[in-house]
Formats: structure tokens, sequence, C-alpha cells
């Protein structure tokens, strides 16, 4: 099958990224192998796993497994915060748990202030893609005052910033910040993990009621409309399709305002500042 009409976002390294991909987080093991075949079977062409989600093995047997060359998938996994003391040996077993020889973005899970490790790992990372086996490197749930430290101190801007962003938690300083640097923002839980009642609210009623959509495709599409990448969990096959059925419609201004609106800054994962899970 020919790879959906999903449309790529440029990093600041001129390298490319789907838009939209497949979250893997959370998928049991026994599963995600076959979540990430049907996913790239139906023209899914971005996977996001890390070293936590402990499925990188099987993300990487579905690549293999799928027929689908190489340079068509872009695969991200992250480096967890035990492994902070020893990155470039923690993205080695990476590689060798994903049985691939290079991945196309790393990034440091967390930025564990409290442990001040954050600059250190940076430039282990740089130096990972110095080697070519990690085409873009960047960071995940970073605050703007760790993306300041590791910019101020290394010169070397990350690609992308993987944050929890959703309409009750928009994140407008930080996103700003990102955008006025050339990082790209990546949601993580961007439907809000189901963990509210997003999807039952007028504003995304209306505007999925408007444009034939469901209240999740909305959301989605407001993400896109944005500019951001997202990639939304499922092992769900039906739902792999719905959730990239979103590239069809705009949303108007009246309402992106709407959706605006419902800005609660309202997290449902940790506190970057203060997550220091060892």
């Amino acid at each position: 099958m020919s790879a959906l009409a999903i449309p790529n976002i440029s990093l600041n390294n001129g390298r490319q990224i789907p838009q939209l991909g497949l979250g893997v987080y959370k998928v049991a093991q026994g599963e995600t192998e076959r979540t990430v075949l049907d996913a790239l079977e139906a023209g899914y062409r971005h996977i996001d796993t890390a070293s936590f989600y402990r499925n990188e093995a099987e993300v990487g047997s579905a690549v293999r497994a799928s027929g689908t060359p190489r340079d068509e998938i872009f695969v991200t996994t992250k480096l967890w915060n035990t492994d902070q003391p020893r990155p470039l040996e923690a993205f080695e077993e990476s590689l060798e748990r994903l049985g691939l020889d290079r991945v196309d973005l790393y990034l440091i899970h967390w930025p564990q202030p409290e442990h001040g490790q954050a600059v250190d790992v940076w430039r282990a990372l740089i130096d990972i893609a110095a080697s070519g086996r990690a085409t873009s490197i960047g960071v995940s749930n970073f605050e703007i005052e760790h993306l300041e430290q590791l910019i101020a101190e290394t010169g070397v801007v990350p690609a992308v910033n993987q944050i929890e962003v959703h309409p009750l938690h928009q994140r407008r300083e930080l996103s700003q910040f990102c955008s006025d640097h050339g990082i790209a923002v990546e949601a993580w839980g961007p439907l809000s993990q189901g963990k509210s009642d997003l999807l039952e609210r007028p504003e995304i009623l209306a505007a999925a009621e408007a444009h034939g959509k469901s209240p999740a495709q909305v959301v989605l599409h407001w993400h896109v409309q944005q500019g951001r990448i997202i990639f939304p969990k499922t092992s769900r096959r039906e739902r792999l399709f719905e959730n990239a059925d979103i590239f069809d419609f705009e949303l108007s201004d009246a309402e992106m305002t709407a959706i605006a609106s419902l800005d609660e800054q309202r997290n449902f994962g940790p506190d970057p500042r203060a997550f220091n899970d060892r």
C-alpha cells in the first residue's frame, strides 16, 4: 500500500519528519509488532517509541518485516532517566534492540533538573548525531529554562521538543519559545490521554458536526493546523485510519478561537520541573 497523504514538517537541520505518526507508549508487549505492521500497511511512515516503553524490539521487527524500505520510515526512540549517566551505551542498546543501524530521531526523555546532567547528555547526543547513527536529535518534556541552558552551553538547538500539549493544556509560552528558536513541537497525549471530558466539550462537538468529523479528528486537526507533529496511540486498525483522516478540512478562525478558550493549563502527566524518576 502506498503511503497516506501525510504532510512532512521541516526540522531545523533540513530533515523532514511526517506530521502524523504512531505512538506505541503502553501498547502491550506482544501487540506492538502487529500494531506497527498494521500502521505501516495503512501507510504510516513515522513510529515513536522509547527504551522506557520496552517495545523497541517489536518496533524493529515490524520495520524489518513490513517490506517498506527503511529510508521511508521515520523511527524515534528516547533515552530514559536512569540511563542519563551512560547515554552512549544506552543508545547502542536501543539500536541493538531495534535491530537498526540508525534512528531518525533520538530524544532525551526528561530533563531531570535535580540531577543537572542534561547538558552533558546533550553533548553525548551531539556526538551521536555527528556519527550519523541518529539523523536528528532533540528533547522531550523540556521547559524554557532547560532549553535555554542547552542552547547557551552547546550552541546546538534541539530539532524537536516533545511535550504534553492538548486543548486543556496548550503550553503557549513554551510553544512560542520553540517556534522562535526553530524547534519543532511534538504533542504527546494530544487527546489528553482519555483522562478528561475533552471530546465532549461543546466547542469540539460543534466543530465535529460542522465538518462531518469525529471529535478526536477535530482535536488532532487543531494540532496539525498549528504546525505540530502528533502521534496518537492506538492498537485498533480502524482507529489508525480514522486518526489519519484529518488533512482534508480546515477549522475556521472562530472554531480555532473557541478551542483555544478551553485552555485550563491542566496537565495529566508529570511536571517536568519535578519529575526525577530513577
